[in-house]
């Protein structure tokens, strides 16, 4: 028979038993639909993390001193001419680039004293695409330039100092060359964000008097804080930025994707993208084990045909791709069924998400990290990821169908067609 006819023989094969069929293709788009649901959640949830603690602070793509990381302190900067922060914005993956000063300052008023972290920050080139914390703020306002005169506090912060807006607070630092400098500041508006961690320990500065304060240069900066629109790139841009941009920037600097520079939610998305794929592994081999189940007992039910078949010239190298030109066809018919099955759950699931707030207590945010995160799940897959699905479904089947093949490539004529 020639090669061309195996594809259409296989495909009439595996529907001779329609029951047997139906089951094995609704367990493959079963595991298909398990395995696109926890792909698609974890994609989403871990992309829309990582998008947040960019806008926390630091960037899908961060330039800073070198040392910074190891060991930060508002001494080791880096500088950020309006010419190469312009330079930077003009990269074609470049969504935004800003200039911050981040470390650590020390408030005062007459109730209380309290560390925290400080951004000062530019609000004419920052908005809520750059700036999470600009949405969060429930009173007052943000600084209307670079150069105003007030401080933004967490709610819990403010709470601790023991002021409100209006009142001033004293902030103390040590500048670029190692000396204790103060600065004063009226509350001009109060971030609340849910999360304990950020409420209780962030405030906001104008950059241009923070900058003044530390003794820094007009064009100096801890970081530039770069971002993307998809943060799967960050490690090719930091490539780019640092062969382009770096004789520019210095060589003290050093260009960081967030995963380097946020280390710990770097863990926490990786330990859970493993969980992930150690669940899909499991899924895709109880979806083999229930198509080698299917196969083998169809092959063995089929002993005197495929006898027949060998006697009348099919060769064993015929009778073995018969077989898995059946198990391809279950694969993709499986895949089809997987769409199908899918389809509803998916769009609901990127619609309309599940609530589970219920299941965090009755909290509005869960914290990872420090990151605050929606209770609503949606899911978004990555294309990447809905290919490699396909394609292990795929493996899956041909590779469940390699023993049954080869029992039906190894069949004797003149034993098997003595069975009735």
């Amino acid at each position: 028979m020639s090669e061309l006819k195996l594809p259409t023989l296989a495909w009439r094969n595996i529907w001779r038993n329609r029951r047997r069929t139906l089951i094995t293709l609704f367990s493959i788009a079963f595991g298909f639909m398990l395995a696109v649901v926890m792909t698609g959640i974890g994609d989403y949830s871990y992309s829309e993390m990582i998008d947040h603690s960019a806008r926390l602070g630091g960037g899908h793509v961060i330039v800073q001193h070198s040392t910074y990381l190891d060991a930060p302190s508002l001494k080791k900067t880096v500088h950020a001419e309006p010419e190469l922060i312009e330079d930077i914005r003009a990269h074609p993956r470049v969504r935004a680039a800003v200039p911050r000063v981040t470390g650590g300052v020390m408030l005062a008023t007459s109730i209380n004293n309290v560390g925290a972290g400080v951004l000062g920050i530019d609000p004419s080139i920052e908005d809520e695409t750059t700036l999470g914390l600009v949405d969060s703020i429930t009173a007052g306002e943000m600084f209307t330039s670079p150069d105003d005169e007030g401080i933004i506090l967490g709610r819990t912060l403010a709470d601790n100092l023991g002021v409100d807006l209006g009142k001033k607070v004293v902030y103390t630092v040590t500048d670029k060359s190692g000396e204790i400098a103060s600065g004063l500041a009226r509350v001009s508006g109060i971030i609340e964000t849910g999360a304990t961690e950020i409420d209780a320990g962030i405030c906001l500065l104008p950059i241009g008097p923070f900058r003044e304060l530390l003794g820094y240069d007009p064009d100096e900066a801890t970081q530039i804080a770069v971002f993307l629109d998809d943060h799967r790139g960050a490690k090719d841009l930091a490539a780019e930025l640092d062969a382009t941009f770096g004789e520019r920037l210095g060589p003290v600097s050093t260009t960081l994707p967030w995963y380097e520079a946020q280390p710990d939610l770097a863990g926490f998305v990786s330990m859970k993208v493993n969980g992930t794929i150690i669940m899909e592994l499991i899924v895709t081999v109880l979806i083999a084990a229930g198509i080698f189940n299917t196969l083998f007992v169809s092959v063995m039910e089929r002993m005197r045909e495929l006898g027949i078949l060998a006697a009348i010239g099919f060769s064993a190298r015929q009778l073995f791709s018969l077989v898995l030109w059946e198990s391809l066809w279950l694969g993709l018919c499986g895949i089809v069924a997987g769409v199908l099955l899918t389809a509803w759950p998916y769009y609901y699931l990127a619609t309309t998400g599940i609530d589970v707030a219920q299941m965090m207590g009755g909290e509005g945010q869960a914290q990872v990290s420090g990151v605050s995160m929606s209770p609503v799940i949606y899911i978004e897959l990555y294309p990447p990821h809905a290919l490699f699905i396909a394609l292990a479904v795929v493996i899956a089947t041909m590779v469940a169908g390699l023993y049954p093949a080869y029992k039906a490539g190894r069949v004797s004529p003149v034993e098997v067609i003595r069975i009735v």
